[in-house]
């Protein structure tokens, strides 16, 4: 199989996981993720990844340990993009 593309991790993904936001970059070897999902409410990073490895599947085993993640929840990530301006605690 071609190494996927980082189109293709995401539609993978997305097919596997109810996804707020997904971004996928990568250079076919290693990929960087970011995904918002509400079903990682409530549940630790570890736990946020093996549910993204299980929507993955067995589509990117040999691929899978090129993969990292940061998993957030809708309300972690509307706090992370809030404009820097919004905090001026020093």
């Amino acid at each position: 199989m071609a190494d996927p593309t980082p189109s293709d991790v995401q539609r993978f993904i997305a097919q596997g996981l109810a996804c707020e936001h997904l971004q996928v970059e990568g250079d076919g070897r290693h990929f960087f993720a970011t995904i918002v999902s509400a079903e990682f409410e409530g549940a630790s990073r570890v736990a946020r990844h093996q549910r993204v490895y299980k929507a993955l599947g067995d589509r990117m085993r040999e691929q899978i340990h090129a993969l990292s993640m940061k998993t957030l929840t809708p309300a972690e990530w509307a706090q992370a993009a809030e404009p820097a301006s919004a905090h001026h605690h020093h």
